[in-house]
């Protein structure tokens, strides 16, 4: 098994009908800009029934497209992109808002994180997905988390938390479920390994087009150049295609 090899996400993807949510962060590879990019996906009418926003001010919300069809908005109405001064938070539920408070009140995105654990949707316990690119003088470094469930039943929370120096064409690649199932296996082992390109186009198109047709939802890619902190981005709702 090489530990270092270095996936083309497209290839993880791309046989696999349901990985859920999905975090990537990571550095082109001309070491130019920081990448993160979240994907949804859903099996429910419920889960289905969402687009991303993106506000002015730079952040993302998930709405719903049809708001008569909301069963319950708890699990799928949240922020999944939000901004405090030089970090960009990155999650699949309402720890966003638990990461940004934490940042005010000067904790660490993993003491921000304690406070939370998995989703309450048994039987599947989605766990709670999480990264955060740090921002400074023309570099960055970036953490990633994941807090799941400790047995089938619930009964505990185990909480990991990885740190990263950023690394040209390498990036990081977390997601909620391992496969498709009832209930549905949770995420195993460490962030996956994948090579990010220069082209913020390449790669949103490798993500959309190697996920799942009838499950895929929505996908945000974000490019950030380093030297001028200069954003690009490509926002994808299959309901608005």
């Amino acid at each position: 098994m090489n530990v270092y090899k270095i996936n083309d996400i497209g290839e993880l993807i791309k046989d696999n009908t349901y990985v859920g949510r999905g975090i990537v962060i990571g550095l082109t590879a001309n070491g130019k800009k920081a990448v993160s990019a979240y994907f949804i996906m859903g099996r429910s009418e419920n889960s289905r029934n969402r687009i991303f926003v993106e506000k002015d001010n730079g952040e993302v919300m998930i709405y719903p497209f049809d708001e008569s069809k909301v069963e319950d908005p708890s699990l799928i109405i949240y922020a999944p992109i939000r901004i405090f001064e030089n970090n960009l938070i990155v999650t699949n539920g309402d720890q966003t808002d638990t990461v940004y408070d934490g940042l005010v009140a000067k904790k660490s995105f993993a003491d921000a994180l304690r406070s939370r654990k998995y989703e309450p949707d048994a039987p599947n316990l989605t766990p709670r997905i999480s990264g955060m690119l740090t921002f400074d003088d023309g570099s960055f470094r970036y953490q990633m988390s994941i807090l799941k469930s400790a047995d089938p039943e619930g009964r505990g929370c185990n909480r990991y938390t990885y740190e990263y120096e950023p690394i040209e064409g390498l990036g990081h690649f977390i997601h909620t479920y391992v496969c498709d199932g009832n209930p549905i296996p949770t995420f195993c082992g460490e962030p996956e390994r994948v090579a990010i390109p220069d082209c913020i186009d390449e790669f949103t198109e490798k993500l959309w087009s190697n996920l799942n047709e009838s499950n895929k939802i929505s996908l945000y890619v974000r490019y950030t150049e380093l030297a001028t902190g200069a954003v690009e981005n490509r926002m994808i709702n299959k309901h608005l295609l």
